[in-house]
């Protein structure tokens, strides 16, 4: 009995908790205004940078970002449209630039005679970039600004 009687107090303590989180609401630069318990409203689209430029990158080893549209593009199992502009032998013909070489190796370090299996989902690295401004402030430094304010006379 009273171990049932202790279920039935803790079954109300969080139906009460849970009600107390469903009326409250949020207000931040992401989220908008909308109830916890509730998604909101999406985001309008904002349209692809779609450019043969090179955007800098911001710190070392950073993948690039993809300067052009992708939307359509096969990347799974059974084939990888980016490869018909990057892979090595297409280069040549599309003047896109080749992968990198390490996407090459395998995960021992031996290096292969075509994409890695494990370099083969592009996009979970490389992401095409939209015509937007950050989505909230902020004051991230790249590392060139960086090490330049830290060096004697501010320059390197």
């Amino acid at each position: 009995m009273m171990k049932r009687f202790g279920i039935a107090m803790l079954a109300l303590a969080i139906a009460a908790g849970t009600g107390a989180l469903t009326a409250q609401t949020l207000n931040s630069p992401l989220r908008g205004v909308s109830p916890l318990n509730e998604e909101g409203p999406a985001a309008p689209m904002t349209p692809m940078r779609n450019t043969a430029e090179k955007e800098p990158r911001n710190y070392p080893e950073q993948p690039p970002v993809i300067p052009h549209s992708i939307d359509g593009y096969q990347i799974d199992l059974n084939g990888n449209k980016c490869l018909t502009c990057h892979a090595r032998a297409r280069t040549a013909e599309s003047q896109a630039p080749m992968v990198s070489i390490t996407h090459f190796m395998d995960r021992d370090g031996q290096f292969l005679a075509s994409v890695s299996p494990r370099r083969f989902f592009c996009t979970e690295c490389h992401v095409p970039q939209n015509v937007v401004g950050p989505p909230v402030s902020n004051d991230f430094i790249d590392i060139d600004t960086l090490l330049s304010r830290a060096s004697p006379g501010g320059k390197r």
